[in-house]
């Protein structure tokens, strides 16, 4: 359980970072973003930056996979 919080302390230490959760047992993190602060290239680069981050500052066998959600949404009503 400290790990999942470690992992998504790692992640919302970020700017720009809406919230994040740790799934699969620590194995997968999703990190939604505002889409309005960062764009798809920084979505990139969030995601590569994030990774060393983990590798850097925590201990885990195996891989965590990095997932960046950018979600823009159209909404239009018709009446």
């Amino acid at each position: 359980m400290k790990r999942l919080t470690n992992l998504e302390n790692i992640a919302n230490s970020f700017s720009g970072v809406e919230r994040s959760y740790a799934i699969s047992a620590g194995r997968e993190i999703r990190i939604f973003v505002h889409p309005e602060k960062i764009d798809d290239l920084r979505a990139f680069q969030l995601a590569k930056e994030m990774a060393r981050k983990i590798e850097s500052e925590l201990k885990y066998p195996g891989e965590i996979k990095v997932n960046v959600i950018r979600e823009t949404r159209a909404v239009e009503y018709a009446k």
